[in-house]
């Protein structure tokens, strides 16, 4: 399970990296994913290499990003989309300004993803053929309706898979072929990126109302799942220490925002999984509905957030400016930055720090994989 982060999910891929190199026999058959995590796990749904070897080429892709691969970061349209949004607000919504949907374009990062995923046409083919070879079982992307305000996860299984559908409250899935598209919505970053129309709906980033981002690998019948998360947990002391002095920044209260939104969910999911395990111990053996699943979750031991600022100077010219003037030279911890921080020296950090991370935790893993093959 993998997700969201923007460009921190470089991290992701050095995690799972090292794990493919160290433990060549693991091949998951489920993958899911939220946010750039959706991008990750529809990449390596749609190719059939060995899984080192799609992590390698993953890597490949990731550390030779620049923004504009993934935004427009050019003067003009930056200065358009902000010259349209300030006159739809001081206008009352009646400015001859044609509205901008978005702070961004994305229409890069569609081109990058009809790439890496082989996907010309809109549709991504290597997903049916990984189905078909019968090592992939199922993969799931999730995103937020606009339309409705609920989340909804789509999953793409074998036709003889026996994958039922959910649904719960304010969530649900729907089983599809996946697109290009439904990656898009997926990673739609809200008021940054732009929303996505997918069949005749409007979706945003997946993270927004996902409450319970391990649901769909436990809907999808995982008994063991490794969580990949983006999110650095801090200890007591760094909690307590402030992030900016004097009144908070835009960019301060965007970051707090995004990782209540995108990231914290994960940590009290996978505490709920730990009280689930704990009842259904004592709960005679053959009780219907439960049962008991190992998670492990891999997470970054340093702050990406703080990371990002030593890399700040280093973004195209027109972007630094409007990012300063949210304020993010203000704040210690750059989260809002770090989203977009698609730059090849920060990606590259971020994946060697998921290399180190990961071999720093092997004993865990390696007691993990062990449990996974009994």
């Amino acid at each position: 399970m993998l997700t969201g982060g923007g460009a921190r999910a470089a991290y992701q891929v050095g995690v799972l990296r090292h794990l493919a190199h160290t433990f060549p026999e693991i091949a998951p058959d489920i993958l899911t994913g939220v946010s750039a995590g959706g991008i990750n796990a529809a990449y390596l749904a749609a190719h059939s290499a060995p899984l080192a070897t799609k992590l390698d080429n993953l890597a490949d892709i990731w550390r030779s990003l620049r923004i504009d691969d993934v935004i427009r970061v050019d003067l003009r349209d930056l200065a358009s989309r902000t010259a349209r949004w300030g006159g739809r607000l001081l206008s009352g919504g009646r400015s001859p300004l044609p509205p901008a949907r978005s702070l961004v374009d994305t229409a890069p990062l569609r081109s990058l993803l009809e790439k890496m995923l082989e996907a010309k046409t809109g549709s991504i083919p290597g997903i049916a053929r990984s189905l078909g070879d019968g090592w992939l079982r199922a993969v799931a992307l999730t995103a937020s309706s606009y339309t409705t305000g609920q989340s909804i996860t789509w999953v793409q299984t074998r036709e003889d898979g026996g994958i039922q559908t959910w649904e719960r409250p304010q969530r649900k899935s729907a089983t599809c072929a996946l697109r290009v598209d439904h990656v898009m919505a997926s990673s739609s970053l809200p008021f940054l990126f732009p929303a996505v129309e997918v069949d005749g709906a409007w979706y945003g980033d997946g993270g927004i109302r996902l409450t319970a981002p391990l649901s769909p690998a436990v809907h999808l019948g995982a008994r063991h799942i490794i969580a990949v998360s983006t999110r650095y947990a801090r200890t007591s002391e760094e909690a307590d220490r402030p992030a900016v002095v004097g009144y908070p920044p835009p960019a301060q209260v965007a970051g707090v925002l995004y990782n209540a939104i995108f990231l914290d969910q994960l940590d009290s999911d996978a505490l709920r999984m730990q009280q689930v395990n704990e009842f259904v111990s004592w709960l005679p053996q053959r009780a219907d509905g439960l049962r008991r699943i190992e998670l492990l979750v891999l997470r970054p031991s340093q702050d990406l957030g703080r990371l990002a600022n030593a890399y700040e100077a280093q973004l195209p010219r027109a972007f630094r400016f409007l990012t300063r003037g949210l304020g993010t030279r203000e704040t210690r911890s750059n989260d809002m930055l770090s989203l977009v921080m698609f730059q090849s020296d920060y990606v590259r950090h971020l994946i060697e720090l998921g290399e180190a991370d990961a071999k720093a935790r092997l004993p865990q893993i390696r007691r993990f994989l062990g449990d996974g093959s009994s």
